[in-house]
């Protein structure tokens, strides 16, 4: 669906975005992380086709983005971080002329219009100027105006920014509903979100692409936790004889002795189940064994603080 290839973007001697290269399927929901100057809007906005890259390509369906710009942006819906609306108009005249522009007329566009009004709520401010909405209305007008011409490929560049709570979880709905039909890329600042909606995340560093991978795969980690009454000095050497565990961390806790087992490449079950026989064997008491889960927040400052050290040496 979506191929990028050493994808970069300079602005004079400085490179906002530097050789970065994804390629994502139709259905799945990737979220784009990063600070502040990551690197995040730019690629949005060279997907979209609305900033020319500087080197490398971009495939959408198949076609060349830099070849058929005006046929891949039939099949986008893009939501910037800063919306492009004329406060004076209404919300249905706003509604009606994006769907000019994406081609579309008749019929067509009045039944496009009436399910992106129905989608996202907001048929009770159809006759209001788009100038006197609050933060949260306008936001999802941005995001009716992305869905209109049902795309095959949604870009959302914060699209919770200023909703409330039950807002949010409407606006989670319905980009989990687009996503049978779509692939969708979103930016967000906020980890839950991508917790919530994403099947993959992309995590950007100045510019690079520090991290592509699976949520499922990034909430395990190859470390166990093990719970026990052997003590820390025979605990430690008795873990430490078992294959598969390249460390090991011990503390004293209520009832008995906390171990972190850090794991080499070893199946983390197969670790598990030799720990369960020697402890068992050894005549030990186990209290709790299982695989470490990281959050996603631990994960994103754990790829930064990567960076901060590197910088540092």
């Amino acid at each position: 669906m979506i191929n990028v290839e050493n994808l970069s973007r300079a602005y004079g001697d400085f490179m906002a975005v530097n050789q970065v290269g994804f390629s994502i399927g139709k259905g799945e929901i990737v979220g784009l992380l990063g600070h502040n100057g990551a690197g995040k809007t730019t690629i949005m906005k060279m997907l979209s086709g609305y900033l020319e890259p500087s080197g490398g390509r971009i495939t959408i369906d198949d076609m060349d983005l830099a070849e058929h710009r005006a046929a891949v942006q039939q099949r986008l819906g893009y939501l910037p971080e800063a919306l492009p609306v004329y406060p004076e108009m209404s919300v249905a005249d706003y509604l009606d002329y994006a769907a000019q522009l994406k081609g579309l007329s008749g019929n067509q566009a009045l039944d496009e219009i009436r399910h992106a009004i129905m989608a996202t709520e907001i048929s009770n401010k159809l006759l209001a100027p788009i100038g006197t909405l609050s933060r949260g209305y306008k936001q999802r007008v941005g995001v009716a105006q992305a869905i209109l011409g049902n795309p095959n490929v949604l870009i959302l560049d914060e699209p919770t920014n200023g909703l409330d709570p039950t807002q949010t979880q409407h606006m989670r709905a319905l980009i989990r509903e687009l996503a049978k039909d779509a692939t969708v890329i979103l930016s967000t600042h906020i980890m839950q979100e991508v917790d919530a909606l994403c099947d993959r995340v992309l995590i950007l560093r100045t510019g690079e692409l520090a991290l592509d991978a699976r949520l499922d795969d990034l909430r395990n980690s190859n470390q166990l936790i093990v719970s026990s009454d052997v003590p820390p000095q025979q605990g430690e050497t008795l873990l430490k004889s078992i294959a598969g565990v390249d460390g090991v961390q011990s503390r004293p806790e209520a009832g008995g002795y906390h171990y972190q087992l850090r794991l080499d490449r070893t199946d983390p079950a197969r670790v598990a189940n030799a720990i369960a026989k020697q402890l068992i064997n050894n005549g030990h008491a186990i209290y709790e064994l299982k695989r470490e889960q990281r959050d996603l927040e631990s994960v994103f400052r754990d790829v930064n603080e990567k960076e901060e050290l590197a910088h540092a040496a």
